[in-house]
């Protein structure tokens, strides 16, 4: 039996619309030939962004965008992607079409707040603080002169900064802790966020913490699941029950690692000040043939582990401010995907998509506490918690419950006693299907979204709910 309380009447902490951070990178076909088309295209778009993808990003009330990188980011300069476009340096992988101004209006179309992604590595710090004042800027400032020179007359808010991306291989974590320290007073952006581990590197963490510790607002984390080592990762179709029980069983390591991670961390700050930053995560698979690097097809098996993954980062609210998932368009654990190879003119939206519109109704909600009694989902001798839950209620007291079912041969009942939830009517949604690589194409773009969901029902305090083999279900609760 699976059993959950929803602990109505102990909600404290925030659900933070960041979570749902999306990350467009200049890698593969993310940005061009995928987000952005091109002020020349015959394509449909907005200032050169593919509109239909705008619309599909527009429903999924995006809250900030990581750019421009990324490894891409500590090789970028700031200055090759403004001015007239036709005056840009152009490198034989960077035309340079979309830069500040570019990747600002786009902000402004899904009113999101930029993620800047500072070139640590092969930049200065003086680049830095240069490129922020290009953008926050106003009065005589030389580099606002440049920004309105170049059409932007009112300084943009650029609140979200990032310091290094995966440097640890670079340098020691007490060299970067006091680099860190020094750009800070230079990158005084409101938000500004070290690089930090990647997965079990809680020596980095410490470090970090100890001797930056009072000058980071954020602490970066990255982790991938991945189905196998990291020179065959598996297959993104095709795969059998063992890859889709790994995935699935790595994504439930996220929570450990994030409880570990905290505990070096309160050592440092009891307090919680310093938030976690997850700006990378997601599934990662082998490339098909033929394919631009880093893209693949998204199936069930992703939506489940966007859930579960999801519900996690709810649970850990305390700390885990924001996420930004690897990345918005065709590529790794995609939004969206562009038939880039055939005049680029496909669209689709991905199950992992569908995951993050469902979902958004938790976005600055108030997360209530749940204990949770799961059944196993066993495979081969090894066994996983089946069931994952968060829930919240909204500004208009409207309680949500997301439900993740990973076991993909059995259905779950689950019993939830709700403890100051007063709701006499429920109805939701869900996303599931046959095959665990069930996916969505070009010809088919509607083989796997939410449908209405009738499995849960309401009866003096206990919602029962029949929860289908591998399926992902939101419920509102009135």
């Amino acid at each position: 039996m699976n059993r959950v309380v929803i602990h109505g009447d102990k909600g404290e902490l925030t659900i933070s619309r960041h979570i749902y951070g999306q990350f467009l990178e200049h890698t593969g076909a993310c940005v061009y030939d995928g987000a952005w088309v091109g002020l020349a295209s015959d394509i449909p778009h907005i200032g050169g962004w593919r509109a239909d993808v705008v619309e599909a990003l527009q429903k999924l009330k995006v809250p900030n965008i990581r750019w421009p990188g990324g490894n891409f980011a500590e090789a970028y300069r700031w200055r090759n992607g403004i001015g007239p476009v036709d005056q840009r340096p152009t490198f034989p992988d960077e035309p340079n079409e979309v830069g500040t101004h570019e990747f600002m209006h786009l902000c402004d179309l899904l009113e999101a707040e930029p993620y800047i992604c500072v070139n640590f590595l092969s930049g200065s710090c003086r680049q830095a603080a240069e490129w922020l004042q290009y953008m926050t800027a106003d009065g005589d400032n030389e580099f606002a002169a440049m920004r309105r020179a170049n059409g932007r007359a009112e300084p943009w808010r650029v609140p979200l900064w990032v310091i290094g991306n995966e440097i640890m291989t670079q340098m020691t974590a007490d060299y970067f802790a006091d680099m860190f320290n020094h750009w800070r007073q230079y990158v005084d952006g409101e938000f500004v966020v070290a690089c930090g581990p990647n997965h079990e590197n809680y020596t980095w963490t410490d470090t970090v913490m100890r001797v930056a510790g009072d000058q980071a607002d954020g602490l970066a984390m990255h982790y991938y699941a991945v189905a196998g080592p990291w020179g065959d990762k598996g297959d993104a179709t095709g795969f059998d029950e063992a890859d889709w029980y790994l995935i699935q069983k790595k994504t439930w390591y996220t929570d450990e690692l994030l409880a570990n991670h905290f505990e070096v961390m309160d050592r440092y700050d009891a307090e919680k000040r310093v938030k976690v930053v997850i700006d990378e995560w997601g599934t990662w698979y082998n490339r098909p043939p033929g394919f631009p690097v880093t893209w693949q097809q998204n199936t069930l098996r992703d939506a489940v582990m966007a859930g579960l993954s999801l519900n996690i980062f709810h649970n850990r609210c305390e700390r885990v401010f924001m996420t930004n998932i690897s990345q918005v368009v065709n590529v790794l654990q995609a939004m969206i995907l562009t038939d880039a190879r055939d005049g680029g003119r496909g669209m689709i939206t991905t199950p992992t998509y569908h995951v993050f519109e469902m979902f958004n109704v938790h976005q600055d909600a108030t997360l209530l506490p749940t204990t949770v009694e799961s059944e196993s989902y066993e495979f081969e001798g090894d066994a996983i918690e089946a069931l994952s839950v968060s829930a919240s209620r909204d500004s208009d007291g409207k309680v949500h419950v997301s439900l993740v079912n990973l076991d993909p041969n059995r259905a779950l009942q689950v019993d939830c006693r709700l403890e100051g939830v007063a709701a006499a009517n429920v109805s939701g949604r869900i996303l599931v299907a046959d095959a665990m690589d069930e996916h969505n194409t070009y010809d088919e773009p509607d083989r796997l979204v939410p449908t209405g969901f009738d499995g849960a029902t309401l009866d003096n305090g206990t919602l029962s709910v029949n929860l289908p083999a591998k399926s992902v279900v939101v419920l509102a609760l009135t």
